[in-house]
């Protein structure tokens, strides 16, 4: 058997290099000049590449823009099939979150990827990003979900428990994600995601009064 088996060949991983820079050069330009002072031509431009090859992988820039967000959460899908079967699930979700999240990011000294920090931002605090965030996270949640079937042996179209967990997961670091990009001093997002994942591990218990 290969040792390359199962990764991408040379094409495509030219293909995904193109994608991501693409990505990264719309959060980039849209973060310094806003949305609509942004062209195709400028961001095609940015990341060395003919305008039509921007079209051949997004049909807007909005899509540029959620793709690093799409990206990330589907390689959670991709991670979770690569936990070992033993792992109890919560956990291998987890694992799966955060191993995605680090990419590019270092929780320890507390400084987290900050491209990717802005394109979150760009997609909760423009309106016309939204719905191009929220098609991302459904395909996302989707995938994740079709991983968690996998794993559990239940049936993505007929049982309730993988697209709940899927769901709940995917809540669970929304809502992590929000307290991150609102903290003020900044905090590390690992914690914050770990906890969130935990509780819904632990059946949401509801808080002890003080």
């Amino acid at each position: 058997m290969s040792g390359d088996e199962g990764r991408p060949g040379l094409r495509e991983r030219k293909k995904q290099e193109t994608r991501i820079a693409l990505s990264w050069a719309a959060i980039k330009l849209v973060a310094e000049r806003g949305l609509e002072n942004v062209r195709v031509e400028d961001i095609a431009a940015a990341a060395g590449v003919a305008p039509r090859t921007f079209n051949n992988y997004f049909s807007s820039k909005g899509e540029a823009i959620a793709a690093r967000h799409l990206d990330r959460a589907r390689l959670i899908a991709q991670e979770l099939r690569r936990r070992p079967v033993s792992e109890p699930l919560w956990e291998a979700i987890t694992s799966a979150v955060i191993t995605q999240l680090a990419m590019g990011a270092d929780y320890d000294d507390r400084r987290p990827d900050q491209q990717w920090q802005t394109g979150i931002r760009l997609m909760i605090g423009e309106p016309s990003l939204q719905g191009e965030m929220l098609k991302a996270s459904a395909v996302a949640e989707e995938e994740l979900a079709a991983a968690i079937a996998e794993r559990t042996g239940t049936d993505i179209a007929h049982d309730l428990y993988p697209r709940l967990v899927a769901g709940a997961a995917g809540a669970a670091i929304r809502v992590a994600m929000d307290q991150w990009l609102r903290a003020d001093p900044p905090v590390p997002v690992r914690p914050l995601v770990e906890n969130a994942l935990g509780l819904l591990a632990a059946g949401l218990p509801e808080p002890r009064s003080s």
